[in-house]
């Protein structure tokens, strides 16, 4: 399996705060990676790392052919290439479903609004909202939102997906709807990683998890590892809950 994405030795730093302190892992074509950790591991900023969003110190980064950590990286390029969906939903209060879809792929890719429009209807069906494309925002539930910002990303038809702690800021209800929509597109193939605390849909739908503590990965392994962790530290978070 060929790797979509290759983290080596990435180090980073806030001020003094070393966040990443030698983070290696790789994720395969068609691998769901789940990434977790208490908050302050360094999950979300290896995240942010991988999208060039966080610029890094030391080590490399290769996502999708391109060299993150390379100082002449075309941003853009790398940004047709990798999705990412946050957990604020980011949607333009002005416009609808329908048009904050089809804005990246007008803008970016330079597609016709027709065939915008009718992608934008295509990615809303998938994530099963294909009756709010005419609705705006703020008349959509916090889950269905989420689920058009994930509709947004799918718009520009990505080689990786990557979702950061996308569910936690929804009640128990809307977080199922988003899950699903997220199992969905990993049955489909598609490749991901998560940052998350979602603990069952890790072990249900990874293929990958990636442990980090204290700017490491602490453990890495199939899903069924969170049932039998090897280290203390892992073994103390799933017994936590969290």
């Amino acid at each position: 399996m060929s790797a979509v994405v290759k983290l080596a030795n990435v180090h980073k730093s806030f001020g003094s705060n070393k966040v990443l302190d030698g983070v290696s892992f790789e994720v395969g074509r068609g691998e769901v990676a789940a990434v977790i950790g208490q908050s302050g591991s360094g999950k979300s900023t290896a995240l942010r790392c991988i999208n060039a969003l966080e610029t890094i110190e030391g080590g490399t980064i290769e996502v999708c052919g391109h060299a993150v950590h390379d100082k002449a990286l075309d941003r853009r390029n790398l940004r047709r290439d990798v999705g990412i969906v946050f957990q604020s939903y980011n949607l333009f209060p002005h416009l609808t479903v329908e048009q904050n879809i089809m804005l990246a792929p007008t803008c970016v890719k330079a597609l016709s609004k027709q065939k915008a429009r009718d992608l934008a209807h295509e990615v809303l069906a998938r994530v099963g909202l294909g009756e709010k494309a005419g609705h705006y925002p703020e008349q959509l539930s916090g889950g269905q939102q989420q689920r058009v910002a994930i509709a947004r990303s799918l718009a520009m038809q990505p080689k990786l997906m990557l979702f950061d702690e996308v569910t936690s800021a929804l009640d128990p209800q809307l977080t199922g709807e988003v899950l699903k929509v997220m199992e969905d597109l990993a049955r489909g193939g598609m490749t991901m990683i998560l940052v998350t605390h979602e603990m069952a849909f890790a072990r249900k739908v990874a293929s990958k998890v990636v442990y980090m503590h204290k700017g490491k990965v602490w453990e890495t392994g199939p899903g069924s590892m969170l049932d039998k962790p090897t280290t203390p530290e892992l073994a103390d978070f799933v017994g936590s809950g969290l």
